[in-house]
């Protein structure tokens, strides 16, 4: 004998259509999970590439810096700045310099040899001192 429709359940009836609509929120989930990392793949990509040239521009200022800094601490400018600001600051006289010897380690091997540091003593001018 044939089935009715009218006869079948309402679970059976739906069953095809409930399927398909886990499906498709599935798959739609997939899709939204993909857009969602490659958005996220992106935004790192830009940071990194903010914080590269962030590192840069601070790696050109330091040396700009240290070029700086050179240029303050050479001979020439010192005595150029003493002169400016009339500091009246002059050399050590020879007699005003000690000189000291380094002592030897007491197990010299061959590769230390026979060199001597020597260390430099500046005593103050009387003259000078306020």
């Amino acid at each position: 004998m044939a089935r009715n429709r009218k006869s079948q359940s309402a679970a059976i009836r739906f069953g095809p259509a409930l399927k398909a609509i886990v499906l498709c929120l599935v798959l739609g989930g997939f899709g939204i999970g993909y857009v969602w990392q490659k958005n996220q793949i992106w935004e790192l990509g830009q940071q990194i590439k903010q914080r590269e040239l962030k590192l840069e521009k601070l790696k050109r200022d330091n040396a700009g810096l240290v070029k700086n800094l050179n240029t303050m601490r050479s001979p020439p400018q010192l005595e150029r700045k003493i002169k400016e600001l009339n500091l009246g600051l002059v050399p050590p006289h020879p007699s005003q310099v000690w000189r000291l010897p380094e002592p030897l380690p007491e197990e010299s091997g061959p590769e230390l040899g026979t060199s001597e540091l020597v260390l430099e003593y500046r005593a103050p001018r009387p003259g000078l001192v306020p």
